[in-house]
């Protein structure tokens, strides 16, 4: 996924430093569905979805509504006329959102890549950049987050909590241990045909 953005630049909610694209917004993207959220805070159709949006991301990811974090990230693509509409907009947003900088002209070539017209729309992403879903909008609504699930399966997300701490902790001690109880069973059963064989040879000389 940091392929689409080689050489570019996001800025992380609420925060001035920019993430490097080519390794920590790396990380930040892999094995991910990427969600590219276009939308302004000043239109009346965005106002309506945009708290939808919000909710439906931190379902997915904040830990007050689950264990652990869904393999999803979102980037916001603005419309806004200003800087300052932007910022306004994010900071009502979820601290995790990243952006695309206001006057970044690779908003358009977002735009145009992804064949956006009018806004709100949300476009549901592979890890490798491939497209999911054109325009989640109405899915999201009708669905809520439960259409994640759908993404990831499309995804083929190499699942990162497919075990629990605990049961990867017994999981890694019985991978240690299981060799050294083969091993010994294998000597104890050595061990009684030796004798087996020592106490027969002992009644046939007697």
């Amino acid at each position: 996924m940091a392929a689409l953005f080689t050489g570019k630049v996001l800025r992380a909610n609420r925060e001035r430093d920019e993430v490097e694209t080519e390794q920590e917004l790396g990380r930040a993207l892999e094995n991910k569905v990427l969600l590219l959220y276009f939308g302004s805070g000043q239109c009346p159709r965005c106002r309506q979805f945009s708290p939808l949006l919000k909710d439906f991301f931190l379902r997915l990811t904040d830990e007050f509504y689950v264990e652990r974090a869904s393999q999803l990230v979102l980037v916001y693509v603005s419309r806004d006329e200003t800087e300052e509409q932007q910022s306004a907009f994010l900071r009502s947003m979820p601290k995790r959102w990243l952006a695309v900088p206001f006057g970044d002209a690779f908003k358009r070539e977002l735009e145009l890549r992804f064949a956006v017209s009018e806004v709100p729309a949300v476009v549901v992403l592979k890890p490798n950049g491939e497209v999911i879903v054109g325009n989640a909008v109405e899915e999201i609504r009708r669905v809520g987050p439960a259409c994640f699930r759908n993404w990831q399966e499309a995804a083929q997300l190499v699942d990162r909590n497919f075990l629990l701490a605990e049961d990867f902790d017994d999981w890694t001690w019985r991978s240690i241990t299981d060799p050294i109880r083969r091993l010994k069973y294998k000597l104890d059963k050595e061990t009684e045909a030796k004798n087996k064989e020592r106490k027969e040879e002992g009644e046939e000389s007697s």
